[in-house]
């Protein structure tokens, strides 16, 4: 019954780790995410906070630098088990988490502006809300987000509940009058 329940554990903590907001999409890790990497049985193996560098990387033992950026977790676990099987351990059991996501920023006519710490299910309405605040100057007509992934620029079709993904930048302009 013990191995039974540890194998349930395992099975739940390997699953790759997806964008919360969007069940759909794989998240893809980039430079500032924080993972874990634990090798049962093998605690010298194991890291317990690991910050990706501005390139994406991350230094791994015996297995060098590793690059995760545009990668999921359960990619960058597959990489870490497959590179383990070289003649380091015969069988790794490899749990792979990320603990900390990428900071989102949001700059104008917001009355705190700066970096917050993403949640997942992160609104526009609730990084409003992170930022303080709307100031009195402020139009939510006049709204840019700049996907941090390197993608896409969203300006006519953002509402209070557009979706924010790690490493975004939110732009609310001022209104007219």
């Amino acid at each position: 019954m013990k191995s039974r329940t540890l194998g349930l554990l395992f099975a739940l903590a390997v699953l790759p780790d997806t964008y919360a907001a969007d069940p759909g999409t794989q998240y893809k890790l980039a430079a500032g995410d924080v993972l874990r990497i634990i090798v049962f049985g093998e605690p010298e193996l194991s890291l317990k906070k690991i910050r990706l560098s501005d390139a994406g990387t991350f230094s791994y033992p015996f297995l060098g630098e590793i690059s995760a950026k545009g990668m999921t977790p359960g990619q960058v676990e597959k990489i870490i088990v497959d590179g383990l099987k070289q003649g380091y351990l015969i069988d790794p059991k490899v749990s792979l988490s990320q603990i900390e996501y990428r900071p989102f920023y949001i700059n104008g006519e917001v009355k705190k502006p700066g970096n917050y710490p993403f949640i997942p299910g992160l609104t526009l309405e609730k990084a409003i809300a992170l930022g303080g605040g709307l100031t009195e100057r402020a139009s939510i007509k006049r709204v840019t987000i700049v996907r941090g992934d390197g993608g896409t620029t969203l300006t006519d079709e953002v509402t209070r509940s557009t979706t924010i993904a790690p490493g975004d930048t939110i732009s609310i302009a001022q209104g007219f009058f």
